[in-house]
């Protein structure tokens, strides 16, 4: 009876909001009466617990964003700087976004801005890029308007204003998994611990400290409202007005992360695949569920048509599977139920949504043209082992840090902050809980309309089943790639929080231990409160000592040759000069300087890449006029080698740049086990150093210090001895 019960829960979902809202009252005073207390003692009870509460989520929010600020002013002492050092603080892709601020600011109107951002032709030598599509550059749009409607010219300096709104947005994302936790476990003090364990193991829960304008610390904090929306949308007996607060909620941050993050929609995929398996048990409202996909649909079709009709959106997984899964529940609702094919229909009901799912996404992407990132697969290919490449870009790609699997000093720091041990537990309790619950509806038995607290049922409520699969399917990313873990750890920190912190989660365990020496519900009710106590107690006790040394302790970071290197550009550089050099210098150089440069650091364009891989060869075992052809093919003024690559001495070998590159260009011979890297030519950066011919033919050197060598391509070739 699977499906009767599902019908069930559709049949409440259906049911008239103004009835149960005035039903609510009356059996809130019933309960009141038994327990010999007022309805307005109750109101003021509830009331001053929402305000506290409320008052707390906001008070962490904004002691978080506070902190964050005065970390980094104690880090990079940014007030003492001048404008060209605080621009250095900004490395690799992060300086190509704050550029790009700094160019909307500039520009005679915010139209004229935005139009020479979408016709982008100063930037990239012999291309004309749309920025704002391919960069995703709607945060630095947002902020630019901010700054200029606010008056805050005369009043804030544009890097200020900057990075203070980052900083903001991650006050929101604290404040976001604050109410989450409440929301789960009825307690602000669940929120409370989330947010300590979120600041202690900040190291795993953010990029903030290493990369301020990433995409993801302008998507992540929208990310975080909407799960707390969704968390209080599939709630059971959830009043009329919260319901539509919730419902809007969803709306609008699913559609605002969609603009802020080109990779949203997958993350958005994962959580889309985390509602059809509670749906699927019938473990949900239905409705509510179908009305999610809704908000997916529609977003993903506006982000389209407002993304220049980023043909991404249109081959995304989460599309296809939205439209299958809407397609599957039409076809299903035409179906004749009983009791045998019920059971037998939610098998079919999967197996037809991930088959229509594959077969659409396979024929969109066959039909509809698309700039897709085609790495994409063969990276999955040679990470399964499935394959092997020599391409540069590749090995490049599966040597950064954040594609590697986790170390164990992620785990370690994790278990020494107590998060790990009691996300396990509690992970474990409501796993088991769940799995007796799918267990019951395939049995035939209904859901309980109310969950009590002395059933011990907490796997009966959605949000929390919800939450369980989330964090599971998060976590098995994050076991295969490190980076993932800044979008799992901070649900860690909050199912951890909530679980401990939950009477609900201790007497289901307390059910199954059945526990008759104390009484349980007492137990539960004690514990719920004595175990975060002690957790925040000594958590206080170890980690808070470190965190004021941080505010405390003055840091320096100062890079003069950086800094030389950019006034000498300013200083001597024609105004037309184009620059070539590693990616990520170039977009130090083009946020500087506002010179042009051959390359930068994206890895979501086919031409970029091949680019940077070209450039790249600076560092191989060519010869001068094969690097020569490469620059002067893109037009390129200056050549800059960097000393730090050129020597570099990384602790693992083969993922140096200049293995990579002997590899690519088959300059590496293996004897006995060992690799050798050979070529008739020297490496380029070692030997256009010693400024014999033919180097000196090709390069004149202009200027150097201890870490940068700058080379005039020469236009004329003077042939010398």
């Amino acid at each position: 009876k699977m499906s009767s019960g599902a019908g069930d829960l559709r049949q409440r979902k259906k049911q008239n909001c103004t009835e149960s809202d005035k039903m609510a009252p009356e059996e809130r005073n019933k309960e009141n009466s038994k327990l010999g207390k007022s309805p307005k003692y109750m109101l003021i009870q509830r009331f001053a617990k929402l305000f506290f509460g409320c008052l707390a989520a906001v008070t962490s929010g904004m002691m978080y964003a506070v902190y964050l600020s005065t970390y980094h002013e104690r880090k990079f002492w940014f007030s003492s700087r001048q404008e060209l050092e605080r621009e250095i603080t900004f490395q690799g892709d992060s300086a190509i976004y704050y550029s790009f601020y700094k160019e909307l600011l500039k520009a005679p109107s915010f139209e004229r801005g935005v139009y020479e951002l979408t016709h982008n032709n100063k930037t990239i030598s012999l291309k004309t890029i749309n920025a704002v599509q391919q960069m995703t550059l709607y945060p630095e749009l947002i902020a630019s308007v901010l700054y200029q409607a606010s008056g805050s010219e005369e009043v804030i300096e544009p890097v200020y204003f900057y990075i203070g709104i980052v900083f903001g947005l991650q006050g929101i994302y604290v404040t976001a998994l604050f109410v989450t936790s409440w929301v789960m476990s009825g307690t602000w003090l669940a929120g409370m611990l989330t947010v300590a364990w979120f600041i202690i193991n900040r190291t795993d829960t953010t990029r903030i400290d290493y990369s301020i304008p990433s995409r993801e610390n302008w998507a992540l904090p929208y990310f975080a409202c909407q799960v707390a929306a969704l968390t209080g949308y599939l709630k059971k007996n959830l009043n009329c007005s919260a319901e539509k607060f919730c419902y809007l909620l969803v709306n609008a941050s699913t559609y605002t992360f969609m603009m802020m993050w080109e990779y949203s929609h997958y993350l958005l995929f994962v959580q889309a695949v985390s509602l059809f398996l509670l749906d699927s048990f019938a473990l949900a409202q239905t409705e509510k569920v179908h009305e999610v996909y809704r908000i997916y649909l529609f977003s993903l079709i506006v982000g389209y048509l407002l993304q220049f009709e980023n043909s991404a959106l249109l081959v995304s997984p989460l599309l296809s599977l939205v439209v299958a899964l809407m397609l599957s529940k039409s076809l299903q609702m035409n179906m004749k139920k009983s009791t045998f094919v019920s059971r037998l229909l939610k098998i079919m009901y999967i197996y037809l949504v991930l088959t229509v799912a594959v077969t659409l996404n396979f024929l969109l992407k066959m039909f509809i043209p698309h700039k897709e990132n085609g790495y994409l697969l063969k990276f999955i290919e040679v990470k399964l082992g499935l394959n092997t490449t020599k391409n540069f870009t590749m090995n490049w790609l599966l040597c950064q840090e954040s594609l590697q699997a986790p170390s164990q000093d992620f785990f370690l720091r994790l278990t020494q902050s107590s998060l790990l041990p009691f996300y396990i537990l509690v992970l474990i309790i409501c796993l088991f809980s769940v799995t007796q619950v799918i267990f019951r509806r395939i049995c035939g038995e209904p859901l309980k309309e109310t969950v009590k607290l002395e059933d011990g049922r907490i796997g009966e409520r959605p949000e929390i089943v919800y939450h369980v699969i989330h964090t599971i399917l998060l976590g098995c990313l994050a076991m295969c790639l490190e980076g993932m873990k800044y979008l799992w750890t901070p649900y860690v920190c909050m199912l951890a929080a909530f679980g401990v912190c939950s009477p609900e989660l201790w007497m289901t365990l307390f059910k199954w231990l059945r526990l008759k020496a104390v009484h349980p519900i007492l137990l539960a009710l004690i514990l719920s409160m004595a175990v975060p106590t002690i957790i925040g107690f000594s958590l206080w006790k170890e980690f808070f000592p470190r965190i004021m040394t941080e505010l405390t302790e003055l840091q320096e970071f100062y890079d003069p040759d950086t800094v030389e290197l950019m006034t000498w550009i300013k200083r001597q550089a024609p105004v037309a000069a184009v620059f070539a050099g590693s990616p990520q210098l170039m977009g130090v150089i083009k946020l500087c300087t506002g010179w042009m440069v051959s390359s930068l650091p994206l890895y979501n364009d086919d031409d970029l890449l091949k680019r940077n891989e070209n450039i790249y060869q600076i560092y191989s075992k060519r010869s001068a006029e094969d690097i020569y052809k490469i620059l002067t093919s893109y037009k390129a003024n200056f050549l800059v080698i960097e000393d730090s690559i050129c020597n570099e001495v990384g602790p693992v070998r083969g993922c140096r740049v200049k293995d990579l590159l002997d590899i690519a260009n088959g300059h590496v011979v293996c004897e006995e086990g060992d690799n050798y890297a050979y070529s008739k030519y020297g490496r380029f950066c070692h030997e256009i150093k010693m400024n014999y011919s033919p180097y000196v033919n090709y390069f004149t050197r202009v200027y150097w210090n201890r870490s940068y060598f700058v080379y005039r391509i020469n236009t004329v070739i003077s042939f010398q001895s």
